[in-house]
């Protein structure tokens, strides 16, 4: 019996060492947009030299869709605890439901990422659908 416990006693430390160390490194956790910055570097790092003039966050943290000075538009989206982005062209899919944008790449492995954009959401549907007829604007 004593050797049981001393078992479980054994368990129990390496688990809370384990875990100690997780956080230590900040492994895991909550991993969210939280600001126009971070959607900045998230963006420099996706795309090289991508430089947003306009940033839309989802509400929640979990994507961002950003347009350059070009007219290019850049979505990101969390995967895991990194973070993935695509180009749109004109083979992206957007629809709009009141408040939320879900835009897809035609890409199944991105798939489509739905956006709590709140009243920017029609605004970022319009300039959607004019990257969709061919056409950037500035």
């Amino acid at each position: 019996m004593t050797a049981e416990l001393l078992k479980l006693a054994g368990s129990i430390i390496a688990i809370l060492f384990i875990a100690g160390l997780a956080r230590f490194w900040k492994l895991g956790g909550d991993v969210r947009i939280r600001s126009e910055q971070q959607a900045r570097e998230i963006a420099q790092e996706t795309i090289c030299g991508f430089d947003p003039v306009e940033i839309a966050l989802d509400k929640a943290g979990m994507a961002a869709l950003m347009r350059d000075a070009n007219g290019r538009h850049l979505l990101v989206r969390r995967h895991g605890v990194q973070w993935v982005g695509r180009l749109l062209d004109h083979h992206n899919e957007a629809r709009l439901d009141q408040n939320f944008l879900t835009v897809g790449t035609g890409e199944k492995t991105f798939g489509s990422v739905t956006l709590n954009l709140g009243a920017q959401a029609p605004v970022w549907a319009a300039g959607l659908r004019h990257l969709n007829m061919g056409h950037t604007y500035a």
